[in-house]
């Protein structure tokens, strides 16, 4: 797993296994959250296997499998309810952790956090969102 420190609630990773989920919850994480839509995988990595282990684990597993497309107000809303109704920190995973980085940005710009700090924050857990930059200053 290549886990990524966004904030001290919140990580990404690019896709986890189900062998993962009990390492993450050995690592403090309690829920984690799926971005990564059923199409881009395997059987043996589609969300219902996963939420399944994740269950097993003693894990809050939540799906929310995003797109370009899918990646609306209501589901970046969502997205955030579910970080900040979490007892512990956050995994989300998707196919780099691009995705999940992204949807936590677009959060914050709605928050409204300057996008500098938003792209700063970002690029220190090792993401460049810098094409993103129009969008959050758009919020």
């Amino acid at each position: 797993m290549q886990i990524r420190q966004v904030t001290p609630r919140y990580s990404v990773s690019p896709q986890i296994a189900p062998e993962d989920l009990p390492v993450l919850r050995d690592q403090g994480f309690t829920t984690v959250i799926c971005n990564r839509p059923d199409e881009e995988n395997p059987a043996e990595l589609q969300s219902d296997r996963m939420a399944d282990a994740a269950k097993a684990a003693g894990l809050e597993f939540v799906v929310l499998p995003l797109t370009h497309q899918t990646m609306t107000p209501e589901n970046i809303q969502r997205q955030n309810d579910v970080v900040n109704a979490s007892v512990g920190p956050v995994l989300a995973y998707c196919a780099s952790g691009t995705r999940c980085t992204v949807i936590w940005s677009l959060a914050r710009a709605a928050e409204g956090v300057p996008a500098d700090d938003i792209l700063q924050t970002a690029a220190e857990a090792g993401y460049d969102l810098s094409g993103l930059r129009p969008r959050l200053e758009h919020r």
